[in-house]
This record gives C-alpha cells, structure tokens and sequence, in this order.
C-alpha cells in the first residue's frame, strides 16, 4: 500500500510539473529558449505605459512568446515588429493576430537576435530571454540609426548590475561600460510568480537611453581599459598596473602599434632603423616605472576601480593613450 501510495504521488508530481511548463493552448515552455511567459495583464499593460509608446511608434519586441506583451504593444503602437526563435511561439502569435484589426500592424521574424540584422524601430520592449542578456544590450546599443529608449526585464541581479552606480557591491564592468553607451534606469521589480513557468529568481525591468550622440570613445580601448581594472576591482589602480601579466600586454600592445608606425615611415621614406632598436631596448622595467609615474601624477595610484566614475575612466584612457599606452 505505502509503495502505491508513492508511485501515485509521484505521478501527481509529475502532472503538476507539465502543467506548470505548459502554457496557452497546451504549449509546453522550453527551457533552451528561456521561455517564461508573462502572464500577469496588469504588469504587461504598466511595462507598456512606463514605456511610453506612441501612436507613431515601431516596436520592436524580442521573444514575444504567446504573444501577451505583444497584444498590448499592438494596442498602443503604429507597428510592431516580433523577432521569435521557437516556430511554435510564431504560429501561435499569427494565430492570436488572425483576423483581428492588429493583424496589418504586427511583423513576426523568425530567427536568432542576436545573429540578425536589425530593422529599424523607434522602440525595444522585451521579455527578454535571460541567456541572451549581456550580447542584447550591446547589440541594441550598436544598432543605428539610434532608437529612442529600451524597455526591458531582466533577471533581477543583472537589471541591478546594468544600473549600479559607482561604488555600489554590483558595480561591475557591465555597469561602466554600458553607462558609457546610455543612460540606464530602474523602472520596477517583478516576483517570479508573474511568469509561467516561474524562474527561480526575481526579475527587474529597466529602461535604456542611448547616449546620443555617442561618446567619441574607442570602445575596444575603453572595454580593455575597463577589463584591466575589473580583475580585481577592489586592488588598488597602481596595484594592478604593477601586475606581470598586464605590463605584458601593455608591452605587447605598444610595440605592435610602434612597428605599424615604423612601417608607415618606411612607406614615407623614413628612417626605421632608430625606432626599432630603441623599441628592441624597451623592457617591461622601464614601462612599468612609467605607468606608475603616470598614475601617481594623476592621483589614481591608491583608487580602485569599484569607486571611479565614468569621468575618471576617461581621464585615465586619455592619460595612458597620449602617453602611447594601449589597450587594444
């Protein structure tokens, strides 16, 4: 009897766990696509009036799912346009749009976002899949011409992350680099019990402005300036410029851009020979003392990382690069 009684509770627990996976229409939920569907009306009709969508607008929206953000943006915007991955969520959300008035209005693409180009939208609203987080949000900043805000929910320790500012534990090099792309804003959390099936952790909606226009900036000296003191972002900065492998790649850097300007003088005309020896001379000892004089100079010697600004991280790119230090 008590092996039974088992057996039947097993089988109740497995029912319940189908059905917490299955959603509209029967639909099981993938978990390779990071399907959690919004299922709250209330919390799907906020995230559209916090986003502030017009009736001229193009929406684009990533992951619509079955489909309910996206009847709301529908409700509210010129266009959308719905870029799904799962086949079954594009029929399902053709299905839902048949002959209603927002048939003419809705575009699905079927594909992966983040391999795609992307269309031009004035607005991004998304219950974005959690695994693509971090490659989206820079995607969405590169694209042009610039889009107007994004609108999205994220799991909640990457949305805080996102909007952390400096000297706060989740300061991070999320935090700086896409603080440097745009402006970005908490607008509400979200429990997980919105969602079906639930995820295993809180969500958070954020909003993001680009920066427009863009930051004249070298992104990949700025990303490599950043990858540096994020290491260890609670080292000192002189700390971490003292390290043996950074001088290495600092050293590596600096001779490859002296070579590339050595051969552009030979293509001149000029005199190579006085460059390269010089360059062969060059040792990390030498380059380490210079790094250290110019970070005492500029008073960031004893700073960490955790607690600079976006001012000071373009201080000290412009301090290293005018000194012909790279990163990149």
């Amino acid at each position: 009897m008590a092996t039974n009684g088992l057996r039947v509770a097993k089988a109740i627990s497995k029912v319940k766990d189908k059905k917490a996976k299955t959603g509209f229409q029967g639909i099981e939920f993938l978990k390779k696509f990071g399907q959690h569907i919004l299922k709250n009306p209330l919390l799907t009709q906020s995230i559209v009036d916090k986003a502030g969508v017009k009736s001229t607008d193009v929406v684009l929206e990533i992951g619509p799912g079955t489909g309910n953000l996206t009847m709301k943006l529908l409700e509210a915007a010129k266009k959308v346009i719905a870029i799904e991955m799962d086949p079954r969520m594009v029929i399902e959300l053709q299905r839902r749009v048949q002959g209603t008035p927002h048939q003419q209005n809705l575009q699905i693409l079927q594909g992966d976002v983040i391999k795609m180009q992307l269309p031009y939208f004035d607005l991004c609203v998304a219950n974005t899949p959690y695994q693509i987080s971090s490659p989206l949000v820079f995607k969405l900043l590169s694209h042009r011409p610039m889009f107007r805000a994004a609108i999205l929910m994220f799991q909640r320790e990457f949305a805080m992350r996102l909007v952390a500012p400096p000297g706060d534990p989740l300061y991070c090099r999320l935090s700086v680099n896409s603080q440097l792309l745009a402006r970005t804003s908490h607008i509400l959390k979200v429990g997980k019990n919105n969602f079906r099936p639930p995820p295993k952790v809180d969500s958070s909606v954020v909003r993001i402005e680009p920066r427009n226009p863009p930051p004249p900036v070298d992104f990949r000296e700025w990303d490599g300036l950043v990858r540096v003191l994020f290491g260890r972002k609670n080292k000192t900065i002189g700390a971490l410029f003292r390290q043996k492998q950074v001088l290495q790649m600092l050293d590596k850097n600096h001779k490859t851009l002296q070579a590339l300007k050595v051969g552009s003088e030979m293509d001149m005309g000029g005199d190579e020979e006085g460059d390269m020896e010089m360059d062969e001379e060059e040792g990390t000892g030498p380059f380490k003392e210079k790094i250290c004089r110019l970070l005492q100079e500029a008073g960031y010697g004893d700073k960490r990382a955790a607690k600079l600004t976006q001012d000071d991280f373009l201080q000290l790119l412009t301090l290293f690069n005018t000194n012909g230090i790279h990163f990149a």
